[in-house]
């Protein structure tokens, strides 16, 4: 199955396409959809929508995940990401995508095992999860991240014989993390905590 996640923002929404088989996970693609920050804020959105739709006629993909936005102090700064945000959530449904939406501490608990993660942790572990990627950006990592999150979905879903129901989605609720997933990023934790472990022992 191929995923696509999208982190909103007016100025960079980044997005990254993942497929998923069972516990494996491959990198297809990444990167921005960009507005111009010299146009009023109509033509912004279009621009977002615009380059979503083209994403999805490029990658298809078969489901769509979005992150939740969390609400700034700036009134003004909330209401332009709360725009985007329902941009980049109507692109998708529009295309015919399920979309589902999860909360940035879900994300960070389904990547790295903790909804307290650091962005720099849930980069690194992203790297891992999927060797070989060359992500191009801070938004494109998060928007993997969101990708990786709903494959975790999707599996304890077939897993279980569970669809995806309408509270779920709008709540961003998933299941317990797939087993098979599970294992694989315990094993990359613990690939990545031996990497830093010093070579050769001290002597007494």
């Amino acid at each position: 199955m191929r995923l696509i996640g999208l982190d909103p923002g007016l100025r960079n929404t980044g997005w990254g396409v993942i497929e998923t088989d069972g516990v494996r996970l491959r990198h297809v693609a990444d990167g921005t959809v960009h507005s111009d920050g010299s146009a009023d804020i109509a033509t912004r959105l279009v621009q977002l929508y615009d380059g979503i739709l083209d994403l999805i006629d490029r990658f298809k993909p078969d489901e769509a995940a979005v992150e939740e936005t969390f609400v700034n102090r700036n009134p003004e700064s909330t209401l332009k990401l709360g725009l985007a945000r329902g941009v980049v959530l109507l692109a998708p449904a529009k295309a015919g995508l399920r979309v589902a939406e999860y909360a940035p501490k879900r994300v960070k608990k389904a990547v790295v095992g903790t909804g307290n993660a650091a962005k720099e942790q849930v980069q690194a572990m992203i790297a891992t999860l999927l060797p070989g990627a060359v992500i191009k950006s801070p938004d494109a990592a998060d928007a993997l991240a969101v990708a990786v999150c709903h494959a975790h979905y999707v599996q304890s879903r077939a897993s279980f014989g569970q669809s995806a129901g309408v509270a779920a989605r709008k709540t961003g609720a998933v299941t317990d993390m797939a087993p098979g997933l599970e294992r694989a990023i315990a094993a990359a934790l613990a690939k990545e905590a031996a990497a830093k472990e010093p070579v050769g022992g001290g002597g007494s």
